[in-house]
């Protein structure tokens, strides 16, 4: 799943009852939310993080996501989402004179907890309002309302300019250590190559050159090395597994174990 501005409504609810919804997402824009009720569980490669009723997060663009959505005490899921496009922030930058090195560093993970700043509540607060807000022809309030998310963002927490203010593509990053970080992330190799800052035939190029195999067949053999550590060490089953470490579906999982180390994942004995 992708979160875009283009294909969507810029200031999004979600809403689920009685179900826990799982999936990986590319943030190809920041996205401010605030979880209503339930819980969200985000682990982006490095770290894991849980978000409860009543509190914030920025969510990073050009972040690879695994996430869980988990209903509350009442049965229910709910978040409100302002996805905070380019264009917005390239004329807030422009308007405000940003210049690069002026904020404090930014963080670095990619899902920044926030802390209930009055102001970011008042603003959650004016969003009650969402079904009439969202009909048509208030698209410039819309527009209006994610200005004002950005502006509070960089007035609650002055160090998020650095980060929102950032338009730079994804530079050049440590291949080995990228890929084994987000090897278990389910994305088309052109996009493995745009977040490590290259193009696809140079990120296949170097990926030859550390690994000795092509990108496909290192992916799929360092997937089953997961998988075997996990079922065998920690007694993990394949319907557990398959879908966390990137497969699509179980019978291709199986299939591909199987193939790799002479018996079906539903054998292999701790």
């Amino acid at each position: 799943m992708t979160a875009t501005a283009a294909k969507r409504p810029p200031i999004l609810y979600s809403c689920y009852f009685q179900v826990s919804r799982a999936g990986e997402q590319f943030v190809s824009e920041h996205i401010l939310s605030y979880q209503v009720a339930g819980t969200l569980l985000t682990n982006d490669g490095t770290r894991e993080q849980a978000f409860g009723p009543g509190t914030l997060r920025l969510m990073r663009r050009n972040h690879l996501l695994k996430f869980a959505k988990l209903p509350g005490t009442e049965h229910s899921y709910k978040n409100l989402s302002i996805v905070l496009d380019q264009d917005t922030l390239r004329r807030l930058s422009l308007e405000t004179g940003y210049e690069p090195g002026s904020a404090p560093p930014p963080p670095a993970e990619a899902v920044v907890s926030l802390p209930a700043d009055p102001l970011y509540l008042s603003y959650v607060a004016s969003l009650q309002p969402y079904e009439q807000l969202a009909a048509p022809g208030n698209e410039d309030l819309l527009q209006l309302k994610v200005r004002e998310a950005a502006l509070l963002l960089i007035r609650a927490n002055p160090e998020l300019r650095a980060v929102l203010f950032d338009f730079a593509e994804p530079g050049k990053l440590d291949l080995a250590a990228f890929m084994e970080r987000n090897f278990h992330f389910n994305v088309q190799l052109p996009r493995f190559a745009y977040l490590t800052g290259r193009s696809l035939a140079t990120f296949k190029r170097d990926f030859e050159k550390i690994f000795h195999v092509s990108p496909s067949r290192w992916l799929l053999r360092r997937r089953l090395q997961e998988a075997h550590y996990r079922i065998k060490e920690q007694g993990q089953t394949a319907s557990e597994v398959y879908l966390d470490l990137g497969f699509e579906d179980l019978s291709h999982f199986s299939y591909a174990f199987k193939k790799q180390y002479g018996v079906a994942p539903s054998r292999l004995t701790a």
